[in-house]
């Protein structure tokens, strides 16, 4: 039995549902279980990550963990259940080492209680997801102009589908053990390239703005903590990290492309016209 945190998210709906297609037996830790819109053939069950002990009769007969980073205290509890193989999703910084960056911080502090867990882990640390573009549907209502920050940050972005498909392969099979596959889509491009690409499938005379620094960070600190306004200041204003290096690891582990960010987009169309 396989455990799949996050599974109404992006990444984890999508790792459910592909280790049903496998003919996996496949449990997602929701919060209410009758409110969970669950791929076909996934069993919900009752839990919240940020009190791990009330997931721990989620664990029963699970031997391998699909977790979201955040959450201390849960790769402890899927040890004393006997989990056996944990896939740790994280982010592209983890590893530096920096502290002072609060993204960083909680990404290297999940996968430290993996390795410190002694089971059998493999981290994902995958750059943005191409579902961040749908951040721009409240503006895509009211008209055909996109402002947008940090526009001079080309990001190989992938789809996370393609995240979820590796991290099926490491739940799956064996040979993915202290691997750490840095995941990205097949190019790096930049805010107005793509929404040049959403123009382009939408049909749409769509138009980019930059929006400047100091307007970025007024507009993020109304619904997002400070310490992670600047946490994403420090990635794409001071270059901590750089997410333009295009990888092979989406083919070297499920033996297929990355997907592009026009088919994400088609395949995603409805989502964008209903605004």
């Amino acid at each position: 039995m396989i455990l799949v945190t996050g599974a109404t998210g992006n990444v984890g709906r999508e790792v459910a549902a592909g280790l049903a297609r496998r003919g996996e037996s496949v449990r997602a830790l929701v919060r209410d279980p009758a409110k969970a819109a669950l791929p076909d053939g996934v069993q919900a069950v009752a839990g919240d990550l940020a009190r791990p002990e009330s997931t721990r009769s989620a664990f029963r007969d699970v031997d391998r963990l699909f977790l979201l980073p955040g959450y201390p205290g849960m790769a402890r509890v899927a040890a004393d259940a006997r989990v056996t193989r944990t896939v740790q999703l994280s982010g592209g910084s983890a590893g530096s080492g920096d502290q002072s960056n609060a993204v960083t911080r909680y990404m290297e502090r999940s996968e430290q209680e993996v390795r410190e867990a002694e089971v059998e882990w493999t981290f994902l640390r995958p750059c943005a997801f191409m579902s961040n573009t749908l951040r721009w549907l409240p503006q895509l209502t009211t008209g055909d102009v996109v402002r947008a920050p940090f526009a001079d940050v080309p990001l190989a972005s992938i789809d996370p589908a393609d995240i979820a498909a590796v991290a099926v392969a490491a739940l799956v099979e064996d040979g993915h053990h202290a691997m750490i596959y840095r995941l990205t889509g097949p190019e790096a491009l930049l805010p107005e390239q793509q929404l040049a690409v959403l123009a382009d499938v939408l049909q749409r005379p769509l138009r980019f703005e930059a929006q400047a620094n100091d307007d970025a960070r007024r507009s993020m600190l109304e619904t997002t903590p400070p310490e992670y306004v600047g946490a994403f200041f420090d990635f794409y204003v001071n270059g901590s990290i750089d997410e333009s290096t295009v990888r092979p690891t989406v083919r070297d582990v499920t033996g297929r492309p990355p997907t592009t960010l026009e088919t994400w987009a088609r395949n995603h169309a409805a989502e964008f016209t209903a605004a």
